[in-house]
């Protein structure tokens, strides 16, 4: 069987590392690389990504890299937003290629980018094949496992994930976009900006609404420091008491004025406890611990590859975890 030929798009951290695990397996290759960054358009994508990898140099645009060599589908490593990516997924449906995404606002965008998500899936529909956002959360921790997770329940009345880091031995572009490090008021004024908030999880509680059958009348993004209760040094750097270890997000999902999902995301420098949780109050009540926690890097790197497979058998139009065959490591 030959492998799946993958044009990537996306040539970043994460870009970066898929291509090394695409380097890994057997039935899928890269063969094709995209980046709008002038600084790596011409360049070794083997050398740039440090994979063995030859005749595959970095091209500004989907059309000149499909000219050098056909693909099968895209794995495209970009932004977080909708506003963004849906230029970016039109331009590729123009090929008429399917199209995995790690794009947050992606997994979920019906409620919070309707119109978006209606081009999207009207184009790809038109060009017979099918697009889908995923990663390691949004994508599956915090929404498709508690969701799959309900489907052993006769009733379900609550659903809490919870997902608890210990940041400092994260990558330090992490650490700073938690806002390790920071005074109050510095972590206020990112707040404010959008800075420090996770992306994705008011779409993780949609999707988990859709799940069991819950229209949401309205839903809570709430953000707030973890604080130092004592100096704290790590190799990265010096946190004096009372300023920021890292961020608590909260996201709650209200059905008839009661709150009937709770999503709780807390990464901070020395977090006691890494784990991934989920609580289910219902017939039965249920309880799901990760131990340690899942590394989100790998994770989001690893479902993006997975997720091409069951992409490229799908119906066509936008998808959602939900819609798609099930992922799994093939």
């Amino acid at each position: 069987m030959e492998p799946i030929r993958i044009l990537q798009i996306g040539l970043g951290p994460l870009g970066r590392k898929t291509a090394q695990f695409i380097r890994e397996r057997k039935n899928v290759v890269t063969v094709g690389a995209v980046d709008k960054d002038p600084a790596l358009i011409g360049k070794d994508f083997g050398a740039l990504c440090e994979v063995d990898v030859e005749g595959v140099t970095v091209s500004g645009s989907v059309a000149e890299a499909l000219a050098k060599q056909p693909a099968d589908a895209v794995i495209l490593t970009t932004v977080s937003d909708m506003a963004r990516i849906t230029p970016q997924i039109l331009e590729i449906l123009e090929e008429g290629l399917p199209v995995v995404s790690t794009c947050e606002e992606l997994c979920y965008p019906w409620e919070t980018s309707p119109a978006l998500a209606h081009q999207i899936d009207t184009m790809a529909k038109a060009k017979g094949v099918a697009v889908a956002g995923t990663g390691v959360n949004p994508g599956f921790l915090m929404d498709t496992l508690p969701g799959m997770l309900t489907g052993v329940c006769q009733k379900v009345d609550f659903v809490q994930v919870n997902r608890f880091q210990d940041a400092q031995f994260r990558r330090i572009p992490f650490q700073v976009k938690i806002g390790a490090g920071l005074s109050l008021d510095a972590f206020d004024a990112k707040k404010r900006d959008g800075a420090l908030r996770h992306v994705g999880l008011t779409e993780s509680l949609h999707f988990i609404a859709r799940c069991v059958g819950w229209k949401l009348d309205r839903t809570e993004d709430l953000i707030s420091p973890v604080v130092a209760d004592r100096d704290v040094k790590t190799l990265a750097m010096e946190i004096p008491k009372g300023h920021a270890l890292g961020v608590r997000q909260e996201g709650n999902g209200y059905v008839g004025g009661e709150v009937k999902i709770k999503l709780v995301f807390q990464a901070a420098i020395g977090e006691p406890e890494s784990y991934d949780e989920v609580i289910i109050h219902g017939k039965p009540n249920l309880l799901s611990k990760i131990a340690g926690g899942v590394n989100g890097d790998v994770a989001t790197c690893a479902i993006a590859i997975n997720a091409v497979g069951a992409v490229l058998r799908a119906t066509p139009g936008l998808k959602t975890m939900r819609d798609l065959p099930l992922v799994t490591y093939f």
